[in-house]
């Protein structure tokens, strides 16, 4: 079973590195990804991931 994640950054080149780092492990699949916290919350509602990767210092 695959742990669900969601990544949450407002730089797109950080979210596709860390996209890039998970995609080399099996057993981690990127469920989906936000740039500010309103659709992080709408994203985690909506896709119910097992993790939320995000940035702590970014707009809402």
């Amino acid at each position: 079973m695959s742990v669900r994640v969601v990544l949450v950054d407002d730089q797109a080149v950080v979210r596709a590195g860390f996209r890039a780092l998970l995609e080399l492990t099996d057993d981690l699949v990127v469920v989906g990804e936000a740039a500010d916290g309103r659709r992080a919350v709408e994203l985690a509602r909506a896709a119910r991931p097992d993790v939320v990767l995000m940035d702590v210092r970014m707009p809402v």
